[in-house]
């Protein structure tokens, strides 16, 4: 059998924020794959806006370095587990796999689905331990806890021997030494272990072609773009060539471009051969799992999987007094139009039409799935509406079954009973618990998705900030009874539309937390902050102070009111009620009722409780 041994093919993976990008970004430098006069942008292979402010991987990237002779081809994958449909996908164009742990954090949930798939694949391990300068660093506890979770994922005997390289990719230095004092300053550690642990890919150029599309892309000029691996034979520029749909259809086409992956640019190619990762164009209908062959020697590899959506949320245009003030696309064509292209290349998301023409129903893996979609269609000039995620239930063998997460969070002790009691009320059994003996607690939980819903808010008062909580999918279960989760107090809405005063503030302050600063045009029925009691309270705090002489409007100016509580679009979605929407804009984000009258608002409860 024939390899290449001028190419490697890996994937970096790593639980959010334990220096993945970071170390990519420190190979290209270190690589023969930049020359001098280019300068590498920080976090280089984020390059969505919203991955760089952070910090974290949504999409992933292929980069490809140079080192003596070898093209390495590297794919960043996201390390959150509401991105894994592309974590998945990534596993099959590989053969090995980095996995960058933090020298103090150790293993985190993330990693554990990450590397799950990973090893499910049989795919060989290198483990990089990062961030070894730092004081709090443990290297061998870490590489201990590595060792415990592959077992514990059922890793076989040739996963085991994963061999083990400490750095720091901030400062660009390496070593195969434990102690942070034998540190080098060259990556040259990290990119030897690749060469000499990772498989080369078979070379099988000579047999029919079979490329198989992992991911997708879009450019206006050149339409879909099908990303993937040439697991058999070659592809040329101009071929014609049968594309295998999933539903058993063929359709047959001719290549238009192909591209390869030089550094961090996708670079035009002639042809590629069984090993090489790239992309290729002339196919609009081209989707993720497909197989591209000759068209006389069709033979499909086999389907990828793809996790399917466990959460939903109802995308609506906006239809509140302020609608169309502030954004650039506001009808249901433009919203429609801009979901159907997040189609082109999100393949974990679905879109479904409803009885209304202005209300589409949106399915993904997760709040920050779903929130990323949002903030980024906000930062196009887009103004919508959306409701309470929802998650998904399924009937499994006549069974109503829900999503469950396994919840990692490590906290401070003190903080340990609140957290417990809490997240107990959300339904969540605990599976495991540790204490490092530093004063901080790990716990492992089993939640139903539901539960998680609007938490993470809650959590971090709970914990001062200083807790962290990590989930990531676990499988679906039965349904479990009653109510969970939700938000445990009332709303403050507004009977009057106007612009909020510091005197109709300070008359309210004592009721509940204002999210709404002095001068803020809001309208009735939004709601401008949290009461202090389960029920929500109709609130005015637009009355101004009505001045007798000069001497009292002076006196007023000196009034002081609290801060007010921003919300984020993430915290907004999170206290967000069943009759309330988020309206979304590219200037503002405003919680309101449904139903905007206060009136209307108490009879449709009337009639539903009655009903019930």
């Amino acid at each position: 059998m024939k390899f290449r041994k001028d190419i490697r093919n890996v994937a970096i993976i790593a639980h959010v924020d334990h220096g993945k990008t970071t170390l990519v970004d420190e190979l290209l430098k270190q690589s023969d794959t930049l020359n001098a006069r280019t300068e590498l942008m920080e976090r280089a292979m984020d390059s969505n806006d919203i991955e760089k402010e952070r910090g974290i991987t949504i999409l992933a990237k292929n980069t490809a370095v140079q080192y003596k002779g070898t093209r390495v081809n590297i794919m960043d994958t996201p390390g959150h587990a509401d991105f894994g449909g592309e974590v998945e996908r990534i596993m099959r164009m590989v053969d090995g796999v980095v996995l960058v742990v933090d020298a103090y954090e150790g293993t985190m949930p993330q990693t554990r689905f990450v590397l799950k798939k990973a090893l499910e694949q049989k795919l060989i391990p290198i483990v990089v331990v990062n961030k070894i300068d730092k004081d709090t660093a443990r290297p061998q506890e870490v590489v201990d806890e590595v060792l415990e979770l592959f077992i514990e994922l059922g890793a076989d005997d040739e996963q085991l021997e994963f061999p083990v390289v400490y750095a720091s990719a901030m400062n660009g230095t390496s070593s195969l030494s434990d102690d942070p004092s034998k540190q080098e300053a060259t990556m040259d550690y990290v990119f030897d272990t690749i060469i000499e642990h990772i498989p080369a890919p078979i070379d099988n150029s000579d047999e029919p072609l079979q490329f198989q599309v992992a991911l997708l892309d879009y450019n206006d000029f050149v339409g879909r773009i099908g990303i993937g691996r040439v697991f058999r034979g070659t592809i040329k520029v101009g071929d014609n060539v049968s594309l295998l749909k999933l539903d058993g259809s063929v359709k047959n086409f001719r290549v238009t471009k192909l591209f390869g992956f030089f550094g961090l640019d996708r670079v035009e190619i002639d042809e590629a051969k069984a090993g090489d990762l790239i992309a290729l164009s002339g196919m609009e209908d081209i989707f993720v799992g497909e197989t591209v062959t000759p068209v006389d020697h069709q033979e499909a590899l086999p389907i990828l999987h793809i996790d399917e959506p466990t959460l939903q949320m109802t995308f609506l245009t906006n239809n509140s007094p302020f609608a169309g003030r502030e954004g650039k696309w506001v009808t249901s064509r433009k919203i429609e139009e801009r979901l159907m292209k997040q189609l082109h290349t999100d393949v974990s998301l679905l879109v479904d039409p409803t009885d209304s023409p202005d209300a589409w129903i949106v399915s993904g893996r997760g709040e920050l799935h779903l929130a990323i979609l949002i903030e980024n269609m906000r930062r196009e000039g887009y103004e919508l509406q959306v409701s309470r995620p929802e998650v998904i239930i399924k009937v499994i063998d006549g069974v109503r079954c829900e999503p469950f997460e396994r919840v990692q969070i490590d906290t401070p002790e003190e903080y340990m009973g609140s957290v417990i009691e809490s997240i107990s009320q959300r339904k969540a059994e605990m599976q495991d618990m540790q204490n490092n003996g530093n004063g901080q607690v790990r716990l492992i939980f089993l939640v139903p998705s539901r539960g998680l819903i609007g938490y993470s808010t809650e959590f971090l008062s709970q914990t001062r900030g200083y807790g962290i909580m990590s989930h990531t999918f676990e499988s679906y279960l039965p349904e479990l009874t009653g109510k969970i989760g939700g938000r445990s107090k009332g709303a403050l809405v507004s009977t009057e539309t106007g612009k909020t005063t510091t005197y109709g503030i300070m008359g309210v302050e004592d009721r509940g937390t204002i999210f709404i600063e002095p001068g803020v045009e809001i309208y009735e029925g939004m709601v401008v902050g949290e009461n202090a009691r389960d029920s929500d309270i109709a609130v005015n705090i637009t009355r101004a102070k009505q001045m007798t002489n000069i001497r009292s409007a002076n006196k007023d100016s000196t009034n002081v009111i609290k801060r007010p509580r921003t919300l984020t679009l993430e915290e907004s979605i999170e206290f967000m009620g069943e009759d309330e929407y988020c309206e979304i804009t590219p200037k503002s984000i405003r919680l309101r009722k449904q139903i905007l009258d206060k009136n209307e608002r108490e009879k449709f409860a009337k009639r539903k409780k009655k009903a019930e």
